[in-house]
């Protein structure tokens, strides 16, 4: 073969190669939200996803599907873990269980309130918990707000721990929620969250918490007319990603990939703080007795048992909930 033709050759080859590498590079991801239309979270998330496509010039796109449509959310999170979708948004109360450091963002009263949580959530303890949850194929890139949660009943108003006695209240499934009922000497009912208007209805259960959003989106409060501001869970989510496909990444992707799901986290924060308060301002004009605990302390007293149980079995875990205590 000629000079002229081997360097034809080499160059030819080499435009493939490139262009086989701008394929390889090229990525068509499938995103899971559980949450409906309109909501901050679902909003926020296609924000990520047109953000990505952009960024990219088109190389990284992502189909989001809303609602739930892909499965329930533990489903999800297997499917996440073994890369049937590259990327999901997560509340980290059902993550807990399977990564450690994700559940002690679980452990009551850990917040001192939402602002709180984002200090600590966006610093170092969110690092190390993101750590965590990549030990089990999961990359946290941005945290989501899924506001305060408190309780709400058919009964009466709560104000100390005492009145939550002998109450059957839903919780999610996971011990320390569960714990922390039975400190106070409540009937945990641990369920999916889709049964519970019925079974306040029917007197199932008495109670259930969540937030502000969530009581008034799904009619819990047309049902349960006692709100009682305890706030004693605030429970962020993750925009997460498949850690396969992430460390996939180049580094520029990798930055690209952070800044859009970082992008978007400003914009669901903003949207949350807005809804939680027309949530607010909805079901309090509907007739729902609110009352705001102002001393928590009987509460945070409670719970010494609950923390006590998680740190034994739990040791090495003890600096990161001193980490999120100590933030500033």
């Amino acid at each position: 073969m000629k000079l002229i033709d081997r360097i034809g050759a080499t160059a030819a080859a080499v435009v493939v190669a490139a262009g086989l590498s701008g394929a390889v590079q090229a990525a068509e991801w499938k995103g899971w939200n559980i949450h409906v239309p309109d909501y901050p979270n679902t909003v926020a998330m296609d924000k990520f996803a047109e953000l990505l496509d952009k960024n990219s010039d088109g190389r990284i796109t992502l189909k989001m599907f809303h609602g739930g449509v892909l499965g329930s959310q533990p489903d999800a999170i297997e499917q996440l873990r073994i890369g049937a979708i590259e990327i999901a948004n997560f509340n980290l109360g059902p993550i807990g269980p399977v990564a450690p450091e994700a559940n002690v963002v679980s452990l009551p009263f850990i917040f001192k309130d939402q602002d709180h949580m984002h200090r600590a959530m966006d610093g170092a303890p969110g690092e190390q918990i993101s750590a965590g949850m990549e030990k089990i194929g999961i990359v946290a890139l941005a945290w989501y707000d899924s506001g305060a949660r408190s309780f709400y009943n058919t009964k009466k108003p709560i104000n100390k721990p005492d009145d939550v006695a002998g109450m059957k209240v839903r919780v999610m499934n996971n011990d320390l929620y569960s714990g922390m009922i039975s400190a106070m000497g409540g009937n945990p009912s641990p369920m999916a969250f889709s049964e519970v208007y019925q079974s306040l209805k029917t007197g199932v259960v008495d109670g259930a918490e969540n937030n502000w959003p969530s009581y008034e989106s799904t009619g819990h409060f047309e049902v349960a007319g006692f709100y009682s501001m305890s706030e004693h869970l605030i429970i962020p989510e993750c925009v997460c990603i498949n850690a396969d496909v992430y460390n996939a990444l180049s580094d520029a992707d990798k930055e690209l990939v952070r800044n859009a799901a970082r992008e978007s986290s400003v914009l669901q924060r903003e949207l949350w703080a807005k809804r939680a308060e027309a949530s607010r301002e909805k079901v309090i004009k509907a007739g729902v007795k609110f009352n705001d605990i102002a001393d928590k302390k009987a509460f945070q007293d409670a719970m010494k048992p609950v923390y006590a149980k998680f740190l034994e079995s739990n040791p090495d875990l003890k600096p990161l909930v001193e980490a999120i205590q100590a933030t500033q």
